[in-house]
């Protein structure tokens, strides 16, 4: 293949690393060994992921998480144009300011459906394991290339915004690498043993209504923990879904997966875990609180919840 998931992942790899040469070479950052250590190392697992085997690997994470505690991670002060200044670049690009941030959903979208499949010499174009991915990470690149066009801007200017962005989000960058392996872990460990056993010693037998409250909220709060209501599926799944409902009451599990994976996105906006969605945005907004987000989704999480538990029951009470 041509591109694959392997190349975006070095890509990234190579990005951060530039932000760490920058942050150690930041005098102004008291901690910037510590802090730039840290996304060394981070850059070396997205780089070399795949070649460096998995024991020390963990062992690069346990580093990290160390810097962490250890309070070595620290967010460098970023000099920035004047407020004037960047009111007349706006000014002077308008709406054009919106095409970079337009372009990565358009041609991923683009890429993903037109692209799959595609070979040039004989050769696949995108990886045909993660289409998607690979068609995001190009599509980011391209709107890159973009916003340097755009703005005058040049590769070092790039690469001290994504270090700037990098800083804001700080730790909870390792977040989605870390919550992708959690489900797994869980279900291993017999986590959903144990639910399912806290189940039936708690919630009456043949009690449909409470059994689907449990399972729904139960979604909401393993996402809460985990950030990933992907990881949290397999755990209640096992737990509840298969057991209960689907076993116990003939539920239909098109309806069971699809609903309880919504109410699993009800967790996802509520907490601080699920730091793509939550944390990151409050960063790109310069918010004071970057609890903020989460503040605001709260009550619709929680009336979706209420949804998605009345339509569990009202569907599975239909398939009994």
């Amino acid at each position: 293949m041509i591109f694959s998931v392997e190349m975006i992942y070095v890509l990234m790899g190579i990005i951060v690393l530039g932000c760490s040469l920058y942050i150690f070479a930041d005098p102004s950052n008291s901690r910037r060994f510590t802090t730039g250590s840290f996304y060394l190392i981070y850059s070396v697992t997205l780089m070399f992921g795949k070649l460096i085997p998995p024991f020390y690997t963990g062992l690069l994470a346990i580093a990290m998480v160390v810097i962490i505690a250890s309070g070595g991670l620290k967010k460098s002060v970023h000099v920035e144009n004047s407020l004037q200044d960047r009111e007349e670049r706006r000014k002077k690009l308008g709406g054009k300011l919106f095409i970079p941030a337009i372009l990565i959903p358009i041609l991923t979208l683009l890429g993903a459906k037109l692209l799959a499949g595609v070979k040039i010499g004989g050769k696949l174009l995108l990886d045909p394991s993660n289409v998607t991915m690979v068609a995001l990470g190009l599509a980011c690149i391209i709107a890159i290339l973009a916003a340097m066009w755009m703005t005058r801007g040049t590769p070092a200017a790039a690469v001290k915004e994504s270090r700037r962005l990098l800083e804001s989000i700080g730790w909870a960058v390792l977040l989605p690498q870390l919550l992708a392996t959690l489900g797994t872990i869980y279900t291993n460990a017999g986590v959903g043993k144990v639910v399912s056993k806290g189940v039936t010693a708690i919630i009456p037998a043949g009690s449909l209504f409470w059994i689907v409250v449990i399972f729904c909220i139960g979604m909401a709060l393993f996402t809460m923990i985990m950030g990933n209501a992907f990881a949290a599926f397999p755990v209640m799944a096992a737990g509840i879904a298969i057991p209960f409902l689907i076993n116990q009451f003939d539920a239909n599990p098109n309806h069971i997966a699809a609903i309880s994976m919504f109410a699993g996105y009800c967790g996802t906006l509520m907490t601080p875990m699920a730091a793509n969605f939550n944390i990151v945005p409050a960063a790109l907004l310069d918010l004071k609180d970057k609890n903020h987000v989460i503040k605001v989704q709260v009550p619709t999480a929680l009336a979706v919840l209420l949804f998605n538990i009345i339509l569990m029951y009202v569907l599975v009470s239909l398939d009994v």
